[in-house]
């Protein structure tokens, strides 16, 4: 059975480049999870983790909402991913049973492995900026 796929790594990316077409502007969680398709709830879920990052900032009350916070030319996508996954394992990794020897080097290899394939995904997502995204959706036709 195939499992659902994770989409706050997606809807970060969404609302930074919002937030970054916008600059200066306050966003409410409402519209920005409107933009995105998502619930409000789960947009809230994916800011809090973009805040603790220092990637995003608020401001209560009626005229208040949600602002990028720092520099959209030097924010790189790499950032957003270590922001709302951290170490987590991109593979989708199990248990071993730790009575078993060669489920124990079994797990292991693909520890190692899971290790290099992120690795190389931040490394990939190292070259693409807040900024580029923003440049691409504000020359495409809307």
């Amino acid at each position: 059975m195939a499992r659902p796929t994770n989409t706050q790594f997606a809807l970060a990316v969404h609302v930074l480049t919002l937030l970054g077409i916008d600059l200066g502007t306050h966003h409410s969680s409402e519209f920005l999870a409107s933009s995105a398709g998502a619930s409000a709830v789960h947009t809230r879920r994916v800011l809090g983790r973009l805040r603790r990052a220092g990637l995003v900032r608020s401001r209560p009350g009626p005229s208040g909402g949600w602002l990028i916070n720092g520099d959209v030319c030097t924010t790189t996508l790499a950032d957003v991913w270590r922001a709302v996954n951290g170490d987590d394992p991109v593979l989708g990794l199990h248990s071993a049973n730790p009575n078993c020897a060669d489920g124990r080097r079994i797990h292991a290899a693909l520890v190692d492995l899971d290790r290099r394939a992120a690795d190389a995904l931040v490394a990939e997502l190292e070259h693409t900026t807040l900024a580029d995204l923003v440049g691409e959706t504000t020359q495409a036709p809307r």
